[in-house]
């Protein structure tokens, strides 16, 4: 196989076979050293089920490619036995894709190389124009400065939206939360704007939850989760991702999960824009807790903020400790719904549901198992998403993982 590295002393037949089975096992391998589960080569072979000298040509070959870095003086860990392996590691200074996101209260671009490290920021700007050609065109342009800045290759471009976007046009068919039209094409507008912006690379768009989850999965607190359900409150408005085995499932056109219009408070809740009432999106959000406690938002900085920042700081105060537990009631009512019905494994929770749930973690996970038929047989993990910037970190993957279906190919 072209472009595969050989190994010293090797002959040629045995290397030609090695090659060949090596080609194969490249992208299985960069997912490996990507996520985290490959950090020696004799990790990498035992989870590639490969010999030890195929597993070397491949891992010479990604370091080749300038995607990983393997340690040339391996040592054994204190107190281990046996031959000590070669650490893997992804390159520091390696290939990045462009992120972008935008939400309600502004937008930001990154840079984010393999294994989800963010290594650039643009500053992020805090409105939105109503406009989305003018809003992407913006986000593109701030991150073709950082590529400049930094000299980095670039493999391609995600976009994280506050909508559903379906399949396979890239519409945003609900941007409720922003001033954009309903169904305005993002994904050829983003995919125009990093072409003419000169970005290399393909260009992706998807919801924002979802990719949330998708970046949770790989490198944060849903690593190891067979089923995973993520559910969170950013700017304004809840929503809900899963993953399967895996693979995000985002239904037979993109529009999975939309748990934002779960009925959590039918009696007394607040109109919906989807022309329900009481819906988790209004009854779950930051501008919920805030109006519960009393509070009139500020323009000073955002309402995930200042919903945050409330729970943080004056959960003794009784005015918010009581609007934070009729949040953490809706959404434990939701959240058992959810797990009746797609019974995941683990659950994780973003923006300001990570803070609830860290406010009072017992609370919530009573109301979920007193609620949810398989939550009263042994419960379901309920846990904090670990990322800050986990949509950045997913648009990031979107833009990955065409290098980690077959490294070659797209790096060609």
């Amino acid at each position: 196989m072209e472009g595969m590295a050989a190994p010293e002393g090797a002959g040629g037949g045995t290397t030609r076979t090695r090659l060949d089975r090596g080609r194969g096992a490249l992208g299985p391998a960069l997912q490996l050293v990507h996520t985290g589960r490959a950090p020696t080569r004799a990790v990498l072979t035992a989870e590639l089920g490969v010999t030890r000298a195929t597993a070397g040509a491949v891992a010479a070959e990604l370091e080749a490619l300038g995607l990983i870095r393997v340690d040339a003086h391996p040592g054994a860990a204190a107190g281990s036995q046996g031959r000590p392996s070669h650490r893997l590691e992804v390159a520091g200074d390696g290939p990045v894709a462009l992120a972008a996101q935008v939400h309600a209260d502004g937008w930001r671009a990154a840079l984010v190389g393999l294994g989800g490290r963010i290594v650039a920021t643009a500053p992020g700007c805090e409105t939105v124009d109503a406009d989305p050609a003018q809003v992407l065109g913006s986000v593109v342009d701030a991150g073709a400065e950082l590529l400049r800045e930094t000299g980095r290759r670039c493999v391609g471009a995600g976009l994280a939206v506050p909508s559903a976007v379906a399949r396979p046009g890239g519409l945003a068919l609900n941007p409720m939360h922003l001033a954009w039209p309903l169904g305005a094409p993002v994904w050829e507008i983003f995919a125009e704007r990093v072409r003419a912006a000169g970005i290399t690379g393909p260009a992706f768009a998807a919801n924002d939850v979802n990719l949330a989850a998708l970046a949770e999965h790989r490198h944060g607190a849903g690593r190891g989760a067979r089923d995973l359900l993520c559910v969170a409150t950013g700017h304004r408005g809840v929503g809900g991702a899963l993953v399967l085995d895996g693979r995000l499932h985002t239904g037979s056109s993109g529009l999975a999960l939309e748990v934002g219009h779960l009925t959590v408070n039918p009696e007394g809740g607040r109109p919906c824009h989807c022309g329900s009432r009481g819906c988790l999106d209004v009854e779950a959000d930051p501008l919920a807790l805030l109006t519960e406690a009393g509070r009139d938002p500020g323009p000073e900085v955002s309402l995930l903020r200042q919903a945050e920042d409330l729970v943080r700081t004056q959960y003794g105060d009784p005015a918010v400790r009581t609007a934070a537990e009729a949040l953490i009631d809706r959404l434990g009512l939701g959240l058992a719904g959810l797990v009746n019905i797609l019974n995941p494994d683990r659950i994780i929770l973003g923006g300001l549901h990570r803070t609830l749930l860290a406010a009072d973690p017992d609370r919530l996970r009573a109301v979920v198992a007193d609620r949810s038929l398989w939550g009263q047989s042994g419960g379901v993990p309920i846990l904090p998403c670990t990322l800050d910037h986990n949509s950045l970190v997913g648009a990031a993957e979107l833009a990955w993982q065409p290098v980690l279906d077959d490294p070659i190919a797209a790096l060609a």
